[in-house]
């Protein structure tokens, strides 16, 4: 099978270098030349992945077409360009509804999918709207399948990938208040990396157990967990979460 990515960006990078530490079969790689640097270190690293001339000529070649554009882009590249019926495209635009995408290529087929960064480790979720039998054989092999068959709900999933800075901004402001403290800048990184790291692992390992209730099993009467928790919700910090996760939700 030959797969080709419109776009030759962050997200591409990631599941390309996803592909080539899985089980997975691929005869070539097409990607799109428009990020020069990007789209020239992938086809020098892996000898599958080839440089397209035009997007025209990486459609043609492709049985699968991953849409890795942006939002802001995608609809007047989309516009230019032709799909024969039996082309596969599998979307990871954010933004751009399915029967947009539809109406723009003339294709009733097509799927939602979104991929995040982590891939390239063959880590985390891969959200698939609506499910496919073969796009879920295709990515289990690099992350966690999760089908969801209304469009509207795995909008929810899109806002919710927009917690990736927020998250990284918390851990870093925690090792930044470590060093106030006098710890050394590594060993702080490295403790609060480590710290959360088991907390999500914490998390998955017991996945018979809600998360409400391990926030219950976290604290003691008069613990410091309790006190943090209960500072952080006098300065609605958690409603503050759920409020920027209804405004990014209006976007998708």
């Amino acid at each position: 099978m030959k797969i080709g990515f419109l776009g030759t960006g962050h997200i591409t990078s990631s599941v390309i270098q996803g592909i080539f530490k899985s089980k997975l079969k691929i005869k070539k790689i097409y990607i799109s030349p428009r990020n020069k640097k990007i789209a020239k270190s992938l086809s020098k690293k892996f000898k599958k992945v080839l440089i397209a001339k035009n997007n025209q000529q990486l459609i043609d070649k492709c049985n699968w077409i991953f849409l890795a554009i942006t939002p802001q882009i995608g609809i007047k590249i989309l516009k230019k360009l032709k799909f024969d019926k039996n082309k596969k495209i599998i979307s990871f635009i954010s933004t751009i509804k399915l029967n947009k995408l539809k109406e723009i290529t003339r294709k009733k087929n097509i799927t939602r999918v979104i991929p995040l960064p982590f891939i390239g480790m063959k880590k985390g979720p891969v959200v698939i709207c609506p499910p496919d039998r073969k796009l879920k054989s295709f990515f289990k092999h690099l992350g966690t399948v999760i089908e969801i068959k209304n469009e509207k709900i795995s909008r929810s999933f899109w806002a919710t990938s927009s917690f990736m800075a927020p998250f990284y901004n918390l851990i870093s402001v925690t090792s930044d208040w470590l060093v106030t403290k006098g710890v050394k800048r590594a060993e702080a990184e490295n403790y609060v990396k480590q710290l959360f790291l088991a907390l999500s692992q914490d998390a998955v390992y017991k996945n018979k157990i809600s998360l409400q209730q391990l926030v219950v099993e976290s604290q003691t009467p008069g613990g410091t967990n309790a006190y943090v928790l209960k500072e952080l919700k006098k300065k609605k910090f958690y409603k503050i979460q759920q409020k920027a996760l209804n405004s990014i939700f209006k976007k998708f």
